[in-house]
């Protein structure tokens, strides 16, 4: 009788730590889970690293000469130059 209650405590205690190794937080499906949430995270931080490397340089361009300044009014305003003629090309 004595060994029965303890196969049936070790055996329950056995089961109590598969759950915490396999189900509970800091098992292995936890774990499994930060993994794959860290390597989706670095994926987006380098898409954000190359749009930001993209802005600083459309930000440095700007800062440095009139052309792009005039580029970005050409294509944002529809600016023209003095003397220049507007040609609106409108397809159907």
């Amino acid at each position: 009788m004595a060994q029965r209650v303890i196969l049936v405590v070790l055996a329950a205690l056995l089961l109590g730590l598969q759950w915490r190794l396999w189900v509970a937080k800091g098992g292995i499906a936890h774990t499994h889970r930060l993994k794959v949430e860290v390597a989706q995270q670095a994926a987006n931080n380098e898409r954000l690293r190359a749009r930001n490397a993209k802005l600083d340089a459309e930000v440095q361009d700007l800062n440095s000469g009139v052309v792009a300044i005039e580029g970005r009014a050409r294509e944002t305003m529809g600016m023209i130059k003095e003397g220049e003629t507007f040609y609106l090309v409108v397809q159907r």
